[in-house]
């Protein structure tokens, strides 16, 4: 693997928008892949030799960094990616010198749950009835990572 962590750049978005509907059960419009202008952002690619093989958008408001969107090609999911992702992200936070990060997950993605307890993120809250389902909804789990 020849990992590579970069900003999400024009170029980037017929991946992106191709992972994102294949990852996600209820996936962003391609209208929000496209936007890459809102404010705060702080999104990224990772790259897999010249394959792209996942993103994460991430919004950065005065050191308080909301997780928005992260993926990875679910034919290559298993394979290491989600941690580079997370580990990229942390980095980033770093750098900025971010005081915390959000994120909410679906309380049935306990891959994600899991990877993100692996790397320091607890549950702090949840949100009932949150995310729509294929026969009604589930929660979201409100994690935070705090910079110390």
């Amino acid at each position: 693997m020849t990992l590579q962590i970069i900003p999400l750049a024009v170029e980037h978005l017929d991946d992106v928008y191709r992972i994102e509907v294949s990852a996600h059960s209820h996936p962003w419009s391609e209208n929000m892949i496209r936007d890459l202008n809102s404010r705060g952002a702080c999104h990224h690619v990772l790259l897999d030799g010249d394959r792209l093989v996942g993103y994460f958008y991430a919004q950065n408001i005065v050191g308080e960094v909301t997780l928005l969107n992260v993926a990875v090609d679910p034919e290559l999911q298993g394979n290491g990616y989600g941690k580079a992702l997370i580990e990229a992200l942390l980095s980033c936070c770093e750098k900025a010198k971010a005081d915390s990060i959000w994120l909410e997950v679906r309380e049935s993605n306990l891959r994600a749950f899991g990877l993100y307890e692996e790397y320091g993120f607890n549950e702090v809250d949840r949100r009932l009835n949150y995310y729509p389902t294929q026969s009604g909804k589930e929660d979201a789990i409100i994690m935070s990572y705090i910079f110390f």
